[in-house]
């Protein structure tokens, strides 16, 4: 079985965001810095949903990891 490989644009979705190239810019934007004792899921502006799909998937070291970590360290910059 192949390992799926997923993009912003299809975390976004997941998380139902926007997910155009524009909409992921500006939550970046509006979002970070992330502080860095704070974990990725913890953080305030996501709603109960998201942090739990983003914990859920860091847990069980799901196929989303890679591009969770990607925004992760966006979102620390």
């Amino acid at each position: 079985m192949e390992s799926q490989t997923h993009n912003l644009s299809s975390l976004f979705v997941q998380l139902g965001l926007d997910n155009d190239e524009s909409s992921i810019e500006d939550f970046i934007n509006r979002n970070k810095p992330v502080p860095g004792h704070i974990e990725l899921h913890d953080a305030q502006f996501w709603n109960a949903s998201q942090a739990d799909f983003l914990k859920q998937m860091k847990e069980e070291d799901a196929d989303w990891v890679g591009i969770i970590d990607q925004l992760d360290v966006m979102l620390r910059k």
